[in-house]
């Protein structure tokens, strides 16, 4: 089974709820995450077969309407994705740390796939707009080659979108700038 991500991203809190849940009812799909952002935002992300999670975005866009800010699906999406979403990926500080911060929560997730399918990197965290104005970043470590080659990808796929805030490469970082993040 291919495992595909989808996400929606709204101005409206009410419309979130409404769009959640006509998602949920419009196949077989899991959710992930379902909230409130910062500066008044909700989203949406599901998980499940590429046909299902196709045609649960598909749904939610059509009821968004004017209220849509940004959505994706990903076929297939890399495991330390998730993994980063949910704080989950256990890894430790390498040769150099990236960081791309995006204005939208659905471009950064669909940045950081870019970015780990690229390159050998590990993806420290994923934080997507809480306490931060509504924008979302991704850490990364690797050595600086790969590093440097994933913030690239990532920043080229948020980029296009006209989203990308900043991407960094630091080489060999002191531990104690991410201890907090992460």
């Amino acid at each position: 089974m291919e495992e595909a991500i989808g996400i929606l991203e709204v101005t409206s809190i009410a419309m979130g709820f409404y769009v959640a849940d006509e998602m949920l009812k419009g196949g077989e799909v899991k959710l992930i995450l379902s909230r409130t952002m910062c500066s008044g935002k909700f989203i949406v992300l599901v998980t499940g077969e590429t046909a299902a999670v196709t045609s649960s975005v598909k749904k939610g866009e059509e009821i968004a309407d004017y209220t849509l800010i940004d959505s994706f699906i990903i076929p297939n999406i890399h495991p330390q994705v998730l993994g980063a979403i949910r704080g989950a990926n256990e890894i430790k500080l390498k040769e150099a740390l990236g960081i791309l911060e995006s204005f939208s929560i659905a471009s950064l997730i669909e940045g950081a796939d870019a970015a780990v399918k690229r390159a050998p990197i590990s993806l420290l965290e994923i934080r997507l707009a809480v306490a931060l104005g509504g924008k979302a970043f991704v850490t990364m470590t690797g050595t600086v080659a790969n590093v440097k080659d994933a913030i690239d990808a990532g920043g080229e796929v948020i980029g296009k979108k006209g989203l990308l805030v900043n991407k960094i490469v630091i080489p060999n970082p002191r531990p104690e700038i991410i201890t907090e993040w992460i």
